[in-house]
């Protein structure tokens, strides 16, 4: 989706030229339509028993809506700058309707063969961003997404079959309550600054060793060591870090720091160890990482963000309905990495080879 066009869009990877079909949908301006719409409640106030009304303390400011409360407006955004487009629930019935086009012009499901269909319904993670989780706004993204879902199985089943096509529903991660609201039910919590963080530890390097811009990199709870200057200035990479552990131990917000080097020597639980190394690339990794405690975050008081080690940043539904599922439910731990190789086994072919997960076989037929 093109914020500048609200207009979907390719490359010339795959097609020098849209199809004529997605040229023709993007020529009815659609956006314009529903961003044209106030945003209200799809059901009456009173049954929203997950969320907490006027709740406009903990939402993130923004210019393109000032009040922060329902009904929501954004057409003075139409015709220029479509982000806006991306906070509104409508954002997930745009994608849908593009998505029941797309099987009707392509024709899938037809051609004898399995065809693969993923689609990013991304307005619920723009709306919580700004909303939190606790927001009104947020319970209404996903009663109606619901409803739209609904359709559009429905819609699966007149156009492919009942019973002829497969769907799993995922997520990429969870989030954590609001840090205003957090605060205000007197739960621990706190916000800081990364980047604060990083310029400290750099004035910090500077004032030992009398070299400036020792570190040149800060990027999610990773700090990265200027190696050239580290050499020039024949200063010990072992010591350098030991400061920077140091400096981040000390800090209130702080439940432990590492360096990726010494990695086997951390103290840790096996399962954050291990998650902890899946998640370095010796090419893009940091050579510092700290881990913040529960309830603590670098984004701001209002809104909310993700990106941590805990439950509520990691615990994300997967949902698998139609041909070959087994119904029933299970409360074992697994994994989105389990979804490849699961699909895989149902069409009797190869997992891709960067797979890592494991077959759901109770989720087989």
């Amino acid at each position: 989706f093109d914020d500048s066009t609200a207009k979907w869009i390719s490359s010339t990877y795959y097609m020098q030229r849209l199809p004529k079909w997605v040229e023709d949908f993007n020529g009815e301006k659609k956006v314009d339509a529903l961003m044209a719409k106030e945003e209200d409640l799809l059901y009456s106030a009173n049954l929203y028993d997950q969320s907490i009304p006027n709740d406009s303390a903990y939402q993130r400011e923004n210019p393109l809506d000032p009040k922060g409360t329902f009904p929501h407006l954004y057409s003075t955004r139409a015709g220029k700058n479509y982000s806006a487009f991306r906070l509104l629930p409508s954002g997930n019935s745009f994608t849908l309707d593009f998505a029941k086009h797309l099987i009707i012009k392509e024709k899938l499901g037809k051609s004898g063969q399995t065809d693969m269909f993923c689609i990013s319904l991304s307005s619920t993670d723009y709306l919580s961003h700004r909303f939190g989780t606790q927001a009104r706004e947020t319970e209404d993204c996903y009663l109606r997404l619901d409803k739209e879902l609904n359709t559009f199985f429905l819609m699966l089943d007149h156009t492919i079959g009942r019973g002829a096509w497969t769907g799993f529903l995922t997520a990429d991660h969870g989030a954590m309550q609001t840090p205003a609201f957090l605060r205000d039910i007197h739960v621990p919590t706190g916000v800081l600054s990364g980047i604060e963080m990083y310029r400290e530890l750099n004035e910090k390097l500077m004032a030992k060793y009398k070299v400036k811009g020792l570190l040149n990199a800060y990027f999610e709870y990773q700090f990265y060591f200027d190696k050239a200057k580290l050499d020039s200035a024949r200063i010990s990479l072992n010591e350098a870090e030991e400061l920077a552990l140091d400096f981040l131990k000390s800090k209130p917000e702080v439940l432990f720091a590492f360096s990726y080097r010494n990695f086997d020597k951390l103290i840790a639980p096996a399962f954050l160890k291990e998650r902890l190394q899946n998640g370095y690339n010796a090419a893009r990794s940091g050579d510092i990482q700290m881990i913040l405690k529960s309830n603590y975050t670098e984004t701001q008081w209002k809104g909310t963000d993700h990106g941590t080690i805990y439950p509520y940043d990691l615990h994300i539904p997967l949902l698998w309905y139609g041909w070959g599922i087994k119904p029933g439910n299970t409360h074992r731990e697994v994994y989105m990495t389990d979804i490849a190789p699961t699909i895989a086994a149902m069409l009797h072919i190869q997992m891709p080879s960067g797979s890592v997960g494991k077959v759901l076989t109770e989720v087989l037929k």
